[in-house]
């Protein structure tokens, strides 16, 4: 199952399978990179409107806080099921195809609320717009490993990852002005309509690279599939996925009811509150851009998968879920907006990891499939916080109460996840025992297949 990352024989089967292998090959595998940058700048942005326009929207409809933590959550229906069976799809259908009909649902979802303002239409475009961007995230990755090697897989994800922590920091204020300036229907245009142009650019170029799997050198005996229920139940995987619940759990929190804690709570205007959320979310893509490569030199000197890959994501949640239950107890300013950032921002790195961490034990035949399964399950808080939080405001005494509770319960969360992750992720372990070649060295046992490269070969 291993695919040592800088196997010449490797490197020269993916030139030839390609007329693209060339400089003009890069340069177009760079093109394709910045393309699904973009992508994630928009998922981000589609994704993060309704929590910028909560407040003016809450006002004009006349909804109480459990019925916009309801229409929130309905982001989330069909965010993990589409995420899982889009990532069996993939298998079959061109990644072009695939982000390309994302991408038209973005637009498309932003608009029943445009013609219709109630609760219905608002419920409606979000289960579309959560169905539709569920696989993004692992979709779009996948789509990115077609055109980059094993060892040159590791700047293009950090930036994929980056891509996220780019939308929220360019949605917050660009969306924010539109809102103050235009009334909030104008920015779910606007996003409706940048969602179509990026899709009509990505079927222009977004045409699949050689390092499909089925030209991907892999140890796996006779390229057969491990069954799937090997795969997902070693701890690996396992842990992979509770570092992702932990983390995806503050961040559709944040993107839910951070605006409105910020402007409810803290007194802060649209501006300034905006301002804050692209600071967190700069804080966010400086962990990103910042500590894989440290991670990856300290492996290169020798530390394990597990310590370089596998502590580094339970550290990140529960460093984060510490910060989140200490919210309501600091009361000075400056300590409280640091412990914001870190809770919300804090968890940043643990998206990469996880998607490292668990190709270190898959075959790349079956990448996409459970790349799709594990995105699946490491997001489904996105179903439970916002409605969570929205009946905990609700049922207490006060609004400060209610957010009191709300970060103690995701504190608790995210402390259990990101213990989860820190005692069963084992890449080097699992790739030992799922790897069905009996006789495979330990070299390559050493040096499991990693969906990117280490840093120092990436020139």
């Amino acid at each position: 199952m291993a695919e040592p990352s800088s196997s010449a024989p490797s490197r020269r089967d993916a030139a030839a399978a390609s007329p693209r292998a060339g400089e003009p090959g890069r340069r177009h595998a760079w093109l394709i990179a910045a393309m699904i940058v973009t992508f994630m700048l928009v998922n981000y942005a589609d994704k993060s409107v309704l929590g910028l326009a909560a407040v003016p929207i809450m006002d004009e409809l006349d909804i109480s806080n459990s019925t916009y933590g309801m229409v929130s959550s309905s982001f989330s229906l069909l965010f993990s099921l589409s995420g899982l069976a889009v990532g069996f799809v993939s298998a079959r259908v061109s990644s072009r195809a695939l982000l390309f009909g994302m991408a038209v649902a973005w637009a498309v979802a932003q608009l029943p609320v445009l013609f219709v303002a109630s609760v219905p239409a608002l419920v409606a475009g979000r289960v579309l717009l959560g169905a539709a961007e569920g696989p993004a995230a692992s979709m779009s990755m996948h789509a990115l490993y077609k055109w980059f090697p094993a060892d040159r897989r590791g700047l293009p994800s950090a930036l994929q990852i980056a891509g996220a922590a780019l939308g929220t920091m360019v949605a917050a204020p660009a969306v924010t002005g539109l809102i103050s300036a235009f009334g909030w229907r104008s920015a779910f245009w606007a996003l409706a309509v940048l969602s179509l142009v990026w899709a009509l650019a990505w079927w222009r170029v977004g045409h699949d690279g050689p390092y499909g799997e089925t030209r991907t050198a892999t140890a796996v005996v006779g390229g057969q599939r491990l069954p799937y229920r090997r795969l997902l139940l070693n701890g690996t995987v396992l842990g992979s996925i509770a570092g992702a619940f932990g983390a995806s759990w503050a961040l559709a929190l944040s993107h839910a009811w951070l605006p409105a804690y910020l402007r409810t709570q803290l007194d802060m205007t649209p501006g300034t509150a905006a301002t804050l959320i692209s600071a967190v979310s700069a804080f966010s893509l400086v962990l990103l851009l910042s500590a894989p490569p440290l991670l990856d030199t300290l492996r290169r000197r020798g530390l394990s998968d597990r310590w370089s890959r596998g502590v580094p994501q339970g550290i990140a949640v529960a460093v984060a879920a510490l910060a989140m239950t200490a919210l309501p107890f600091v009361d000075a300013r400056g300590a409280h907006l640091a412990l914001l950032a870190v809770a919300f921002g804090g968890h940043a790195i643990v998206f990469p990891l996880h998607y490292m961490t668990t190709s270190a034990v898959v075959p790349p035949l079956q990448r996409g499939a459970v790349f799709g399964i594990v995105a699946a399950s490491g997001t489904l808080p996105g179903l439970l916080a916002p409605y969570l939080t929205g009946c905990l405001l609700d049922s207490a005494p006060s609004q400060n109460a209610g957010y009191t509770h709300a970060f103690l319960l995701s504190g608790g969360v995210m402390l259990v996840c990101g213990l989860v992750s820190l005692l069963t992720v084992r890449p080097d372990r699992d790739a030992r025992r799922l790897s069905p070649d009996t006789e495979q060295s330990a070299g390559d046992v050493r040096r499991p297949y990693l969906g990117t490269q280490r840093p120092g070969e990436d020139a």
